[in-house]
């Protein structure tokens, strides 16, 4: 049997009883179009479908981390509320106001 942990909590998911979340981040570069005097005919769009065509099978070693990352993740109820909660994980600011 396969067993699961949250890989934020480190907590042991019982899939039988608990849903198990999966978080799935697909980082890459933007191939944004240098600005140019005279216009380009190339297709940006068709230019990074062939990158990661090419990354998919695992033959081009030029592509590394800079370009493009995958990365999953497991998590149990409670820390898939929180990420959804912050998913960028900028530090929340707590404001307290007076009793005037």
């Amino acid at each position: 049997m396969i067993h699961y942990s949250c890989d934020s909590c480190k907590q042991l998911i019982d899939v039988q009883n608990d849903l198990r979340y999966t978080v799935k981040i697909e980082v890459y570069a933007a191939l944004d179009q240098a600005e140019t005097d005279h216009d380009d005919d190339r297709d940006n769009l068709q230019d990074m479908q062939s990158i990661l065509q090419r990354m998919d099978d695992s033959m081009d070693e030029c592509i590394g981390e800079e370009v493009y990352q995958q990365l999953r993740f497991d998590l149990c109820p409670a820390c898939r509320r929180k990420f959804l909660k912050n998913p960028l994980g900028k530090e929340v600011k707590q404001f307290t106001f007076s009793q005037n």
